[in-house]
C-alpha cells in the first residue's frame, strides 16, 4: 500500500515538541505542533508553501496579514504561500496542531524539541 494510515490527533495531543515532521510526500508534508502556554509560532511568511494548521486542542488566535481571529480546537486555517501569519496560544494550555505544508517545507525527520531549536534552525 502506498500512503500512510495512522491516528494523527492522538500522536499530535501526546506531542510535547514545539515541531515534529511525521510524514514527507512528493508535494506535501505532515507535520505536528506543540505551542505551549504563553507562546506563539512566531511571525512568518512561506513564500513557497501553502499551509494547512488543524488545532486539535488548546485555543489560541491567528493572525493572518495583520487580522484576528480566535483559533479553538477543531478550527481549520488555510494560509496561502505568501501570506503572513502567527499562531498564538491563549489561556493554560498548549495548543497542539496537525500542520501540513505543499510543498513540502521542512527537511524530512525534523523535531525541533522548542521554538529556540526551530529559529536557531532558520525554521
Amino acid at each position: 500500500m502506498k500512503g500512510v494510515i495512522e491516528d494523527i490527533t492522538s500522536k499530535a495531543i501526546t506531542n510535547e515538541y514545539f515541531r515534529q515532521v511525521l510524514e514527507t510526500g512528493k508535494n506535501t508534508q505532515v507535520v505536528i505542533m506543540s505551542i505551549p502556554a504563553n507562546s506563539e509560532i512566531g511571525s512568518e511568511t512561506h513564500n513557497e508553501n501553502d499551509q494547512v494548521l488543524f488545532l486539535v486542542e488548546g485555543e489560541g488566535k491567528v493572525v493572518l496579514d495583520g487580522q484576528e481571529k480566535p483559533f479553538r480546537k477543531d478550527d481549520l486555517v488555510l494560509v496561502n504561500a505568501g501570506v503572513e501569519h502567527n499562531f498564538i496560544t491563549v489561556g493554560s494550555t498548549p495548543m497542539k496542531i496537525i500542520t501540513t505544508y505543499s510543498p513540502p517545507h521542512h527537511p524530512e525527520g525534523t523535531i525541533h524539541k522548542t521554538k529556540e531549536e526551530a529559529e536557531v534552525a532558520h525554521y
